[in-house]
């Protein structure tokens, strides 16, 4: 049996290293057009800033060690330009000529192309993309050059803000410009807020909502024009996504979609007989949702050259969908999230629940702990776990993990009440973040306490026909409060329980949730309507006001 493959890196490496594995005497040919197989896509950013100093270190294989350890025919600077099904042959452009190189299995892994989109002076030199190991070395020599001070980085996506970061790091001035109103697509807009604040609480300037229109030279540098005003800049990083690199399939017959996605089956067989896909190319299906969909990220790609492996090889493997899980470092914190968040939750038409609590990394007592902000999503009618997004200087990672193995085992959030999750104090707490929020969601699912969102609060009537209250700490109240609402202390409440009327709901807010949850149910117990602030004045702040409340001296932690 002869397997020819098309790309080296993640999807296309894994199939082939699987395929050896499964049988010694295949012969594998892996065709990649570029010098390196098997790179680190996601390691790039970090060696343009120079965290990374050894370019040797992005490459996990070279032609030769994979050639020595697995027996595979490795052809760099190989391009594959044309495809005939019908006569199982691939066309390949190689250092030395055009030829032709017959098949019994075909499996396509071309990945994606940063997307550039139609706009003036974007082929200016001093205008980079960032998708392989040569666009990270031009970028890293041209600062070593030339020492720019100004940089803008055109998109907010994972590769924009982690080469953001890297340029803050290098000393470049850096602006990210950002068509919509938040950073990082996957998140919700609320939990982007901290993220917003957080950045440029390190030096990062962000443009929302705006876009760029052109981009041309200057007297001294670069000008950027944007749909409202005008940046200077001595390099622009264009970062506004990816699309699947689909003309050979398309030129070959294969069937797309619409967005030039290549179909495949759950063994990533594709329309055409014996020929299969895996990767950033290929169209996947949502696991919450079961909407198809493109989600181009390194773990499901290699996922899927294992499975297409296996499937040539005569076991039988199906991929089950693509759940999007993903973690991004952020200067000194972590963003990690999973599953669905609310835009797709809405488009889907799904009925669905939402918490936000903060708790500690760790317990609280043992030094240096700090707080991981968590949004965790749920079917109303099932408690099913559908998504979940979380920031924190530390522990975040974890948590979204395990989070990430409930969506994939189809847990419930009573579930999640019952995982017996590690303990020591320099790790975690008795009581998990998971499990706290877990909790919190039983509690509103049990009807012992109703929740309402930062959204809801500019609504709520200021007349006199609800009581607002806020159960934190006077000095806590000074520091920053919410119109309309009177402070008195959760512990001073019983006292104060008479000029209280129970006729009217009670609308209760503390700094996180816990106060406030604790004085819902003090309330309950005297026959009083309660409602709980999810996430509390922290996150009610963060998202109205882009206010980091917690940092605030007068914000202990609870």
């Amino acid at each position: 049996m002869k397997v020819v493959i098309i790309g080296g890196v993640a999807g296309g490496a894994s199939a082939a290293a699987r395929l050896r594995r499964l049988d010694e005497k295949a012969e594998i040919l892996l065709l990649e057009r570029g010098p390196y197989i098997s790179f680190a896509n996601c390691g790039l950013p970090y060696y343009v800033g120079g965290v990374i100093t050894d370019r040797a270190a992005l490459t996990l294989q070279t032609p030769e060690s994979f050639r020595q350890r697995f027996g595979i025919d490795v052809r760099v600077n190989s391009e594959a330009t044309a495809i005939d099904t019908a006569a199982r042959t691939v066309t390949v452009q190689g250092p030395d000529g055009v030829y032709a190189e017959s098949y019994d299995r075909l499996i396509l892994s071309p990945g994606a192309a940063p997307t550039v989109p139609p706009l003036p002076g974007l082929n200016d030199p001093r205008v980079f993309t960032l998708r392989t190991i040569p666009d990270a070395v031009r970028i890293r020599e041209y600062m070593e050059a030339n020492h720019p001070r100004r940089a803008v980085v055109i998109g907010g996506g994972y590769i924009g803000v982690e080469m953001a970061e890297n340029l803050v790091h290098a000393g470049v001035q850096t602006t990210i410009v950002e068509l919509s109103d938040h950073l990082i697509a996957p998140l919700d807009y609320d939990m982007a807020c901290e993220v917003h604040q957080y950045v440029r609480s390190q030096g990062l300037n962000l443009i929302l909502q705006n876009g760029v229109k052109a981009v041309q030279p200057a007297a001294d540098g670069l000008q950027v024009q944007l749909n409202s005003g005008v940046l200077d800049a001595d390099l622009v990083i264009l970062s506004v996504g990816v699309r699947p690199d689909t003309a050979l399939a398309k030129a070959a017959g294969l069937e797309l979609t619409a967005r030039g996605c290549i179909v495949v089956d759950s063994h990533m067989r594709t329309s055409a007989p014996d020929v299969y896909a895996v990767g950033d190319a290929v169209q996947v299906t949502d696991f919450v949702t079961g909407q198809p969909g493109f989600v181009p990220l390194a773990g499901p790609a290699n996922k899927q050259g294992r499975i297409a492996a296996d499937n040539i090889c005569g076991i039988t493997s199906e991929y089950k969908g693509t759940q999007g899980s993903s973690v991004l470092k952020v200067f000194g914190q972590t963003v990690a999230m999973t599953g669905i968040n609310e835009r797709t939750a809405r488009a889907a038409g799904l009925d669905y629940g939402k918490m936000y609590t903060f708790n500690n990394s760790h317990a609280s007592y043992y030094p240096g702990a700090s707080g991981i902000s968590m949004k965790v999503l749920y079917e109303n009618a099932t408690g099913r776990i559908l998504g979940a997004q979380l920031i924190g200087a530390e522990g975040a990672d974890k948590r979204c993990d395990v989070l990430a193995t409930a969506i994939r085992a189809k847990m419930t959030v009573a579930d999640l009440t019952e995982l017996e999750l590690c303990y020591a104090p320099p790790y975690g707490s008795a009581k998990d973040p998971v499990n706290y929020a877990s909790y919190a969601i039983e509690n509103v699912r049990s009807g012992l306490v109703h929740p309402y969102y930062w959204h809801d609060v500019a609504g709520l009537p200021r007349d006199g026909s609800v009581t607002l209250l806020d159960v934190r700490t006077p000095a806590e109240y000074a520091c920053g409060h919410i119109d309309g609402f009177v402070n008195i202390p959760l512990d001073e409440l019983r006292q104060h329980l008479s000029e209280l009327d129970p006729a009217k709901p009670v609308y209760l807010h503390c700094h996180s949730g816990l106060r406030s949850y604790l004085a819902c149910r003090i309330l309950t117990g005297y026959g009083f309507d309660c409602h709980n602030l999810a996430g509390g004045y922290r996150f009610y702040s963060l998202v109205v006001n882009e206010t980091r409340a917690a940092e605030a001296p007068c914000y202990p932690a609870e």
